[in-house]
């Protein structure tokens, strides 16, 4: 399992870009939906909502660019881990899958933090 370092421009980064550009390798477009039932038009659903808990930069595995992972619903209310990178402005997605127990619960306590703070 992928191990992130929680880097701070990247909350600032999900909520406050507009317009969410995405570029799709061939390969990782259909890779999560035969892997693991994610469609994506819903990694894709996780950006635009604007309500993901940012895991950081990938730190493990190692990789050869840098990866970024967000844990957040799609418009159905389905809690996803994506992974991407960002080439060129735009957003690359390398997986997506369901959150797994310690991620939901990684998320709610992450909402629980922002309520706070409004």
């Amino acid at each position: 399992m992928a191990q992130f370092k929680f880097v701070p421009w990247l909350i600032h980064w999900l909520r406050e870009i507009s317009g969410f550009q995405f570029e799709w390798d061939e390969g990782n477009s259909f890779k999560s939906a035969a892997k693991h039932g994610v469609a994506p038009e819903e990694t894709e659903e996780v950006f635009l909502l604007k309500q993901a808990a940012p895991l950081g930069v990938q730190i493990s595995p190692e990789a050869p660019e840098e990866r970024l992972g967000i844990i957040g619903p799609n418009y159905s209310g389905r809690i996803l881990q994506v992974v991407f990178t960002l080439r060129g402005g735009k957003i690359r997605p390398i997986s997506a899958r369901p959150a797994g127990r310690k991620e939901r619960r990684f998320y709610e306590a992450y909402l629980r933090e922002v309520a706070k703070g409004v």
